[in-house]
């Protein structure tokens, strides 16, 4: 669980996304910070019983700066209103696929996959989904994970088969994806109960086939 203040203090920044604001209210950002990390670490112990190697990981290799990037945007709102972070194997400049959680008030999500991977990681999950749809097909349509994260997502993806497929291979549709992920929305009360860490985890154990499916791909 999150504390109340952490979620206070992102929708008070929300109203006041400045430098001069945040630099007053610094210190409320550095306990949220360490509020986030302490979410973040027990996420990293949740996965680490699935795969060891997600226990290498340390919390400053999944937490992404609150600072935004803001020199090709035309918002040049100088922070994040959300804390963030992702937890692949290798760091977060891994091409592995992996989790993720987003705690931004009204829009929270825990999610996973693998968002706009190079061609020739994106062509290794083609064709292991090509080889082998019948298990990818299963993991996806999985009840609970249906249930949870519904569809994947479709953003950028192609109208025709991509080169190499013919239009009526049954998993043409999947082989259009140019990302692979799926979302599940969060409530805000949620963050904010104790159960949350189990719930977490719940999700985490429910991704894990899609995330090692394309992972194996990757590594194939």
């Amino acid at each position: 669980m999150l504390q109340k203040n952490t979620i206070d203090f992102l929708k008070s920044l929300k109203k006041n996304n400045n430098k001069p604001w945040f630099d007053e209210n610094r210190k409320h950002y550095e306990s949220s910070k360490a509020d986030f990390e302490i979410l973040v670490q027990s996420i990293i112990d949740a996965l680490a019983k699935l795969n060891e190697q997600y226990g290498l990981l340390k919390p400053k290799d999944c937490m992404f700066r609150i600072n935004r990037d803001v020199r090709f945007s035309k918002d040049k709102s100088p922070y994040k209103t959300n804390l963030g972070a992702g937890f692949t194997i290798g760091g977060k400049k891994s091409n592995m696929a992996g989790y993720y959680i987003h705690i931004e008030p009204g829009k929270m999500f825990i999610g996973g996959g693998l968002w706009m991977p190079d061609a020739d990681s994106l062509k290794k999950i083609r064709q292991e989904i090509d080889y082998d749809f019948s298990t990818f097909e299963a993991i996806i349509l999985e009840k609970k994970f249906f249930a949870n994260f519904g569809n994947l997502s479709t953003e950028n993806k192609l109208v025709n088969a991509p080169k190499g497929y013919e239009t009526n291979n049954p998993a043409v549709e999947y082989l259009k994806l140019k990302s692979y992920t799926v979302t599940m929305p969060i409530l805000d009360e949620d963050v904010l109960n104790k159960s949350f860490k189990k719930k977490i985890n719940d999700q985490i154990i429910i991704l894990n086939p899609f995330i090692e499916f394309i992972n194996r791909a990757i590594i194939n």
